[in-house]
């Protein structure tokens, strides 16, 4: 899949907000700072399609980015080590939810995962979460230009282990790089094909 067009559509502080359910829709999310605004830019080769920060918990509200006019990559706040109160965050986590549930026309949420850190339990709950909920979802791991061959492998390795404590069968994963663009063509091509499906 060639990305043509690439637009900021609009910020929506609850699922009712969203744009019309009337195209395939893919949502990204992940731990904070897991590199999630930088993948998105990776992969629309924007450089400021989605805002990057060094402070987590950029990401507030579920924003929604329509791809080549037929689909909707959707930006969803991060979780876990965002330095916000607890009111704040159980306004997120209640935002999420509700539009992880009822996002009728979500086709995967694809889970970033930091590649170079062990198997961490907010994002084992968080799949956990989506599978009991009957939604599915994807790995991507992120930030593999910061490890060697051997280490990258090794790390996935015991994630899958990790996995395979709690799940039958293993989700779909990509391997990915930002900076070196890795995985890119292998996400937008599944993207690409379950859009075909939706025809």
């Amino acid at each position: 899949m060639k990305i043509k067009t690439s637009v900021f559509v609009k910020s929506s502080a609850n699922n009712e907000q969203c744009p019309k359910p009337d195209r395939p829709e893919y949502a990204f999310i992940g731990r904070s700072n897991v590199g999630k605004s930088s993948l998105i830019n990776a992969l629309t080769e924007r450089r400021d399609l989605a805002k990057t920060s060094s402070k987590p918990g950029k990401t507030q509200v579920i924003n929604h980015f329509l791809i080549n006019d037929s689909w909707y990559l959707v930006d969803l706040p991060g979780y876990g080590y965002a330095k916000v109160s607890q009111a704040d965050r159980k306004i997120w986590g209640e935002m999420i939810n509700n539009y992880l549930f009822q996002r009728e026309n979500l086709i995967c949420t694809f889970v970033l995962i930091d590649s170079r850190i062990e198997p961490q339990k907010v994002d084992l709950e968080f799949m956990e979460k989506l599978g009991s909920n009957g939604v599915p979802f994807a790995l991507i791991f992120t930030k593999t230009d910061k490890l060697t061959a051997t280490q990258l492998q090794n790390h996935l390795s015991d994630y899958k282990k990790k996995l395979l404590e709690t799940w039958d069968e293993l989700p779909l994963f990509f391997v990915t790089s930002s900076v070196s663009k890795q995985g890119r063509l292998d996400v937008l091509k599944q993207i690409d094909e379950w859009n075909q499906l939706k025809k």
